[in-house]
């Protein structure tokens, strides 16, 4: 697998950069490195301002779902089990900051344990079902 540059070099590069008049061609060209890492490096210390490598989040964004919104879902599936995901998220949209999708909803529902749903183990009906009829219409022996 290949390794990233040490910020060694990267520093060397762009400090190169910034003291010559050469575009970040020539200085690729010059380093032996791509253009296009030419440009990564050169934007990250336009909009950081230092010139090593940018700490990079590992695990993505902070999820929405705190514990409060946690909370607040179980609240909402044992006042109503069989609520919808659609209707989950606008009940829960009020709180600040909390807007996810359907599918997101039933990922929180899912790692919380929660069930949308009526209890499958209530006693059937005792209303008895039609007997299907004998023959089918339209078969002939």
């Amino acid at each position: 697998m290949p390794q990233p540059y040490s910020d060694d070099l990267r520093c060397r590069i762009l400090q190169f950069y910034e003291r010559n008049n050469l575009g970040l061609k020539e200085v690729a060209e010059q380093f032996g490195v791509s253009y296009g890492y030419m440009k990564k490096i050169r934007r990250q210390q336009v909009q950081t301002g230092q010139r090593e490598r940018v700490p990079q989040s590992r695990y993505g964004p902070v999820s929405q779902v705190t514990v409060e919104v946690q909370a607040q879902v179980r609240a909402e599936v044992r006042r109503q089990p069989d609520v919808t995901l659609a209707k989950l998220g606008e009940r829960l949209a009020a709180s600040p900051g909390v807007r996810l999708s359907k599918t997101r909803w039933s990922e929180v529902l899912i790692r919380l344990g929660l069930r949308r749903k009526k209890n499958p183990f209530t006693p059937p009906s005792r209303i008895a079902k039609k007997a299907s009829s004998v023959g089918k219409p339209g078969v002939t022996k």
